[in-house]
């Protein structure tokens, strides 16, 4: 995912906890194939990509552009 276009940018911290996944989820639903969203997040969001594995198998690529310490960022690709 070289130059990569962002069809969605998400921030999660600026989403209520309660809510946050689900929201993550429909962001991504909405995406065209080939459309790749941006996560930001203030920790490793590993528990986020463990849920895709189990909910959205085989229909996403997940690539880390930044690892922290203090912002991870995440390119997320619909397939």
């Amino acid at each position: 995912m070289s130059e990569i276009k962002y069809a969605a940018k998400v921030h999660a911290p600026d989403i209520e906890p309660r809510i946050r996944h689900p929201r993550i989820f429909e962001v991504f639903d909405e995406l065209k194939a080939g459309e790749v969203m941006e996560l930001t997040n203030d920790h490793d969001p590993k528990p986020l990509q463990y849920q895709f594995m189990m909910e959205r198998k085989d229909s996403f690529e997940w690539e880390y552009l930044e690892e922290g310490p203090m912002l991870w960022r995440v390119a997320i690709e619909k397939r």
